[in-house]
């Protein structure tokens, strides 16, 4: 749809670029909840599984060699995609929103975008009934 939006000149707004938390270390692949959050959303269980945590693996050593939180490597990748116009953060903290701002101002290289993208592998569409 991304392609299509582009060429219509219709913006994207993702909903959920932080993945309910998981993109910015809220739940560990051996299934540690770290937040209130991650304890209380069961319905994040039925959205992520054990090959997302390579992406989020990923994300984590990305920001660890730029020396920031995951959550601004993930939503600055996101920000430099096509066709993003305004993600839903879901700020519930000052640090969310210090997060995404910081985020608007780090430059990904290319090669951080391409290791970042490659772990992932394309889910089937969910969340919807």
């Amino acid at each position: 749809m991304i392609p299509q939006c582009i060429d219509q000149g219709v913006g994207v707004i993702p909903w959920s670029p932080l993945a309910r938390g998981v993109l910015a270390g809220n739940r560990t692949r051996g299934g540690e909840r770290r937040t209130t959050r991650a304890g209380s959303d069961a319905f994040a269980d039925s959205l992520y599984a054990e090959a997302d945590f390579d992406v989020v693996d990923r994300v984590a050593e990305v920001a660890a060699e730029r020396e920031v939180p995951p959550a601004q490597v993930a939503l600055a990748w996101l920000l430099r995609r096509p066709g993003v116009t305004a993600p839903i953060i879901g700020a519930t903290r000052q640090g969310h929103l210090q997060d995404a701002l910081a985020a608007e101002e780090l430059e990904l290289s290319e090669d951080e975008m391409r290791r970042l993208e490659e772990p992932y592998v394309p889910h089937a569409v969910l969340g919807h009934q």
